[in-house]
């Protein structure tokens, strides 16, 4: 966003592009991000196992980077994304299956083996998005855009030279009556739906079902690539209206009707008690789509607030105190990550020397460059934080409060789903309150002001909260609430729930120019506010009526 949206003069150019344009790009990216992985898991399954999956994942986001590094040139940008979301579909749902499959037979052992994977993702998002955006603001975005290609190669090469640890976990792609036996034995059945058993087994998809379920998916597809390319080109696959209706909005509004007709259709089908516990799950989606709609104005609308609207400047006490925070919240987990790979090479090193040897060169890499960006901090007179340093909040906010969230529902204090969903979406709303009441100086269609950096720290605070209320909670209740023959095409929805969620961010965010100019700055974040904050309430006076539907699961 920062680099689409930057002058096209300047010392570190951009390509100029309208902040409709880039919101729009932006979010058929990340939707497609959250598509590909329904592939990439399907394609592990049957073909090529979870270790082959993640090493393709990674190879092809490698060389997704490493496109986007010629951004010169817009036809590398393009391929680049293209790799990158092909190269996540595979990457992303594997790297979880493989450590699923790890501790298979030490369940006890699961939960503080997910702990370690989460921190060390979040790890990564940390200092990916503080080391890049300094290296794109400061350097040069080809910098930026490639050192992640240097650090996916470095992950890729440590993975392939190392993978002898996990034995033979993930080299082969599971059968599917396997899954089917172990998942869903004769008395788990039973125990789902009483002694209607066939109808739980045997409900396929009719061909009619079949042929909506390609329509609505190619469509989809279609649509999600045609809304940025229609809007930076002259080109449009649907050019055509309906009455007053373009072809582009009648085009998505019927496919979301057909989409709907089809889920009604099938859960229908089944017998009452799964009926029940899937029209939970839709519920439980619907709010999904709209809390990633707000959560994922981070890389929009709220890097363009950063980047435009934020006094960045420090100066005397309020750079002293942000260079000793940033140098802390920076070198401390450093030190405490070097501490873990220090004690996992005195166990693996013998046996696995050269992938040791890489993730040595690599977090050396990664030492040298926070020295350098923080002796550029302290040298400079008067320093601008990176607008990109905001984004690096969320990762940061998950690696604390994490851990005591995680506390919170292994005490006596562990509410229902709706209870947990109605309070992050309500914690969503309030960061966005912050922002509304932060711009409220703003006067409408203002392309810069010099707000106080607190106001987006508050709302990073708040949105990682109700991230932590919501995120890690819709995946546990579909596995709890559905056999787990179904558990796959359940994920799957999920997952899209999540996509148009984040394609509506961007064209939500894309909006920020055309509101601001008729209302205020002000009222564009207050629709982030009230949204949320309605729907919070909503789910929880739902409470009683979706404990009823669970029939039990808690």
């Amino acid at each position: 966003m920062l680099f689409l949206t930057s002058s096209l003069m300047g010392d570190n150019p951009g390509w100029g592009w309208p902040r409709e344009h880039a919101m729009t790009l932006y979010g058929s990216y990340t939707a497609m991000a959250y598509l590909t992985p329904i592939l990439g898991g399907y394609i592990a399954d049957r073909f090529i196992g979870y270790r082959w999956a993640t090493i393709w994942g990674a190879f092809l986001m490698t060389l997704g980077h490493a496109s986007m590094a010629i951004e010169t040139n817009q036809s590398f940008l393009y391929l680049g994304l293209v790799l990158l979301v092909l190269g996540i579909g595979l990457f992303k749902p594997n790297m979880t299956s493989i450590l699923s499959e790890m501790y298979k037979k030490y369940p006890e052992k699961k939960d503080g083996a997910y702990t370690i994977f989460y921190m060390g993702v979040n790890s990564g998002a940390f200092l990916g998005m503080i080391l890049c955006g300094y290296l794109g603001e400061s350097v040069g975005w080809s910098y930026g855009f490639g050192l992640a290609g240097i650090f996916m190669l470095v992950g890729l090469l440590q993975f392939y030279f190392t993978q002898g640890i996990f034995g033979s976990i993930g080299l082969k792609p599971k059968k599917q009556a396997a899954l089917e036996t172990v998942a869903e034995s004769p008395e788990a059945i039973v125990a789902e739906a009483g002694n209607d058993i066939d109808r739980v087994k045997k409900n396929p998809f009719s061909r009619f079902e079949v042929l909506i379920t390609i329509f609505i998916s190619v469509v989809s597809l279609v649509w999600v690539v045609n809304d940025p390319v229609s809007k930076i080109t002259s080109s449009n696959v649907f050019n055509f209206s309906v009455g007053s209706m373009d072809g582009s909005n009648f085009a998505i509004l019927v496919t979301l009707a057909l989409f709907v007709f089809l889920l009604i259709k099938r859960i229908a089908q089944y017998e009452p008690l799964l009926r029940d516990r899937m029209i939970v799950i839709v519920v439980l989606a619907f709010i999904t789509i709209f809390f990633w709609a707000s959560f994922e104005q981070a890389g929009g609308s709220m890097t363009i607030f950063a980047k435009d609207y934020t006094d960045r400047v420090l100066e005397g006490n309020g750079k002293t105190m942000f260079n000793i925070a940033n140098t802390l919240i920076t070198v401390v987990p450093m030190l405490i990550i070097s501490y873990v790979l220090v004690k996992l090479f005195g166990q693996t090193f013998k046996k696995y020397a050269l992938g040791n040897i890489i993730l040595t060169v690599g977090f050396i890499l990664i030492w040298v460059l926070v020295i350098m960006m923080l002796a550029s901090q302290y040298k400079d007179d008067k320093p601008e934080v990176p607008a990109s340093w905001f984004g690096s909040l969320n990762a940061l906010f998950i690696i604390s409060l994490g851990p005591l969230v995680s506390k919170l529902w292994e005490s006596r204090f562990n509410p229902p789903a709706t209870i947990k969903n109605g309070i992050g979406m309500i914690l969503l709303g309030i960061g966005f309150a912050a922002l509304a009441f932060g711009a409220s100086g703003i006067p409408p269609g203002a392309k810069v002001a010099s707000v106080s950096m607190m106001w987006l720290v508050l709302a990073y605070l708040f949105h990682t909260l109700g991230e932590l209320f919501i995120s890690p909670v819709g995946l546990s209740y579909v596995s709890k609430l559905v056999p787990g023959r179904m558990i796959g095409i359940m994920f799957g929805i999920w997952y899209l729930a999540i996509a148009i969620g984040n394609k509506l961010a961007g064209s939500m965010g894309g909006k920020i120019d055309e509101i601001t100019a008729k209302y205020s700055m002000q009222d564009f974040f207050l629709i982030f506010t009230l949204i949320p904050m309605g729907l919070g309430v909503l789910i929880m006076l739902l409470t009683p009526v979706v404990k009823r539907l669970m029939h039990g699961v808690r």
